[in-house]
Formats: structure tokens, C-alpha cells, sequence
């Protein structure tokens, strides 16, 4: 089997604004320097012609570059930003929603580069390295529909929308996955795998992570795992059902991020979760060393540092607020946030919203983070108390919460730490998906 190349979406605007360092090529016409597209009455302008479709090839793929202008960064996070993007391979721009999407086309191995280096520090620890290697790999070859016992790689893109929606019996349940994108393979932000091009620097040792690893990917009944990974679990793993569609996957199951303490109590039951919440458990990810964290958090993921346990409160008027804003839901002034359906990390997949106006029951773990938070709440592992209470109506939520991100798959600290206990990556992978096993694809 050869290394696939992966259709990578950039960004989508009206305009954009790119330049060509080196020269590339376009319908047989070499071009360099500064460029502009503008989105025309549903074609691509460039240089006074409309296109349907434009695609910037390298002459020289293993070295040519192209920079994209002010491209947006953690879209709906605390941290948002723009920058400008330098990447490798070729450019494509399509139309899409009344806008043109920049595309980057890109060998698998070349993509991954970028994403350990964007997903974490180019500087973690090389077992780290490793297995972050191959988890993206995973990733990205499962979307990708790379079939491991036959080797085959089906490139065709599945149109079916992963955002659901049940309105019945005043529920609201959404999930959001990858398929969100119809007309590339994965995007570039937080949705997919971050990927800023050769913006952030890699070093030796995350090219040295990726040719120890080159064409590894997990597996499981020679089929190719579907490796999620998070920030941070919290001390305990989410498992698939909770966050996405209903499909149990055996490798990403409950289990406790430890092994020296083994036993995991059943945190399905609101009882046991908020003893755990409320606590700080041993655990692989429950640490605050500065060397560490740097080794997976960038310099704006450091911006805060409590995640493992943390704090969020609002006043009534602040949460009501920014309820309806988020949702688009008028639920008038807020009584209580009810878990109904807790995952076995804790998080909570579905949550009873009880308004003056409006009651409705809201899911899953993103749906929730994004309604509690102007960005995205840590994660929907948390507790509620309500003070300040007059007339059955609550004056402030104090929400405490554990984790960073859905819980599910490879725990980025939790990793970071076990590889500087000595851990090797196929421990530190074999630990978060259990059961699986490491084949080399190509």
C-alpha cells in the first residue's frame, strides 16, 4: 500500500489572501508572489476569471510552500485568534456555502508532522511523540476509510451529517464528528486534529517519532481504531457512546487513568460522580508540574492550568444570558441544571435545563459544554450548586468540574506523564486502548 494524501480544509471566507514563496502551478501556468480569490456569484475570482475550482501544485513537492493570510485558530475557544499559516503541498479552493474554502492537499506522513507539533509541544518527550504518532495516524487513516486487512484505501467522502437532533419527548440531543465536512477529508482546528502547516516548527525529535512510527496505526479485529484523545480525562475514560453516535467501540472502554490505583468507582450514578468531582483522585493526569503540561500544552493552552479539577461560576442573570445567546433558547430565568445520563468518566450526556419559561433535556457532552460556556466548558464532567436561592430562584450557579475535552481514547497529560515514568509508546498506547494492537500499514 502507498502513504495516501489527505484533503485537509484550511479556512472558508469571502476573500482570501495567499502568498507563493516558491512557484507553483496552475492550469499549466507557473505563478508566485502575493494572491488574491474573492468569492463572485458562486465562482472563484482570480486575476479577472472565474473558476470552479482552482489547484496550486508545487514544482517541487518535498520543499515548496505556500502562506495563507489570517487564518482563524481555536474558532470558538477562549483563545481564539488569526494568523498567517505557512504549509506544504498543494492548494485547492472551492466553493462552498456561499463562501471559497483553501484546501490543503498533503502526504499522510507530512500531515502528521504538523499535527504533533501543533497538537502538543514540539519539544514532549519522544515516547510521547510516539504515540501521539500514531493515534493521529489512526485518526485520520480510519476517516480516511483505510481498511487494514485488505490495505485498501477507499478515498470517498461520506456525506452523512453526525450532527443529530431528537426533538421528541423535550429532548434536544446533538453530536457533532468529522463527516460535518462533505468536500475535504478533515479540517484544520480542534473539530479534527489541529493542524497549522509547518507554522509551528517541528524539530528532530518529532520527525524522529514519526519515521519510528511510519505507516503504524492501531487496530483492533483488523480493523483500523477510531483514536480519539483529549486534553485530559479527568481520571477516569469516557466511552465512545457518550459522546457520539451509540456505538460501543471494546477498545475505547472504562478505565481508570492509573496503575497503581486500579479500582474505578461506577460514576454512571450522580452519587459516586460527585464524590469523584469533588475530590482529587490519583491518576496519571492529575498533575501540575510545569514541565509536564509544557510538553503537551502550547503557549495559549497554558493561558489557564486548572483542569483537572476546576471552578466556573455565574450569577443568574449571566448563565440565563448566556443560555438563550448560545442556544437560541428562551428558558426565562434558570432553577436547576439536572444530570439525567452521566458516562462512565462522569460526563454528563444529557442535562435537564429547568427554566421559568422552558424546560428541555439537552446532549450530548459538546452540546452541553457549548451551551455553559461563550467558548466551551472544559468538559460536561461537573457538579452544580446553586446559592443565593429566593423564591425557588437560584442568584448564582457554582459549576466544579473535572477534565479537559470529551474523556475518550488517549489522555494527552495523562500520556505526557507516563512517558516520563518510563513508559514506552506501546505501553502508553495499549493503556488507553485496551485491547488493541500496533500494525504497520505501509
Amino acid at each position: 500500500m502507498r502513504e495516501p494524501k489527505v484533503h485537509v480544509g484550511i479556512l472558508s471566507e469571502t476573500k482570501i489572501e495567499f502568498i507563493f514563496p516558491d512557484t507553483y502551478r496552475v492550469n499549466e501556468e507557473e505563478v508566485s508572489g502575493k494572491q488574491l480569490v474573492l468569492f463572485d456569484n458562486g465562482k472563484i475570482l482570480w486575476k479577472n476569471n472565474r473558476y470552479d475550482e482552482l489547484l496550486f501544485e508545487p514544482l517541487r513537492e518535498d520543499t515548496d510552500s505556500f502562506e495563507l493570510l489570517d487564518v482563524t485558530i481555536g474558532i470558538n475557544f477562549h483563545w481564539e485568534r488569526k494568523e498567517n499559516q505557512r504549509f506544504h503541498g498543494a492548494l485547492k479552493f472551492i466553493v462552498e456555502d456561499e463562501k471559497i474554502t483553501g484546501i490543503n492537499v498533503i502526504h499522510v506522513e507530512d500531515y502528521l508532522t504538523s499535527v504533533i507539533s501543533s497538537e502538543m509541544s514540539a519539544t514532549a518527550s519522544l515516547e510521547l511523540l510516539k504515540a501521539h504518532a500514531v493515534i493521529s495516524r489512526s485518526w485520520l487513516l480510519c476517516q480516511l476509510k483505510v481498511e487494514s486487512g485488505k490495505l485498501k484505501v477507499a478515498m470517498q467522502h461520506n456525506n452523512a451529517a453526525n450532527s443529530q437532533l431528537s426533538t421528541f419527548n423535550f429532548q434536544l440531543i446533538k453530536w457533532y464528528d468529522r463527516e460535518d465536512h462533505v468536500h475535504f477529508d478533515v479540517c484544520a482546528d480542534d473539530h479534527c486534529q489541529r493542524y497549522q502547516g509547518i507554522t509551528r516548527a517541528s524539530t528532530e525529535m518529532v520527525e524522529q517519532a514519526i519515521q519510528a512510527t511510519r505507516g503504524q496505526a492501531l487496530t483492533y479485529e483488523d480493523k483500523i481504531c477510531d483514536a480519539r484523545f483529549s486534553k485530559c480525562c479527568g481520571g477516569a475514560f469516557e466511552e465512545f457512546q457518550y459522546c457520539w453516535e451509540d456505538v460501543k467501540h471494546p477498545y475505547l472502554v472504562k478505565q481508570r487513568d492509573s496503575k497503581k490505583a486500579i479500582f474505578l468507582p461506577d460514576l454512571r450514578i450522580h452519587s459516586e460522580a460527585e464524590k469523584w468531582i469533588r475530590t482529587s483522585p490519583d491518576a496519571f493526569c492529575n498533575t501540575k508540574e510545569k514541565r509536564i503540561l509544557s510538553q503537551v500544552l502550547n503557549n495559549y493552552d497554558q493561558e489557564t492550568t486548572d483542569f483537572y479539577r476546576w471552578k466556573v461560576e455565574y450569577t443568574q442573570e449571566e448563565l440565563a444570558k448566556l443560555i438563550f445567546q448560545r442556544s437560541g433558547i428562551d428558558y426565562g430565568q434558570v432553577i436547576d441544571l439536572i444530570p439525567i445520563e452521566r458516562g462512565t468518566s462522569a460526563r454528563i450526556s444529557k442535562l435537564k435545563i429547568i427554566g421559568t419559561k422552558k424546560t428541555l433535556i439537552i446532549g450530548k457532552e459538546l452540546e452541553i459544554r457549548r451551551t455553559l460556556s461563550p467558548s466551551h466548558l472544559y468538559s460536561s464532567a461537573f457538579v452544580v450548586d446553586k446559592t443565593e436561592v429566593k423564591n425557588g430562584i437560584p442568584g448564582k450557579f457554582i459549576l466544579t468540574g473535572a477534565g479537559w475535552g470529551h474523556g475518550v481514547g488517549l489522555c494527552q497529560i495523562g500520556a505526557a506523564v507516563m512517558g516520563e515514568q518510563g513508559y514506552a509508546y506501546d505501553e502508553i498506547l495499549l493503556h488507553y486502548y485496551i485491547g488493541a494492537a500496533i500494525e504497520k500499514l505501509y
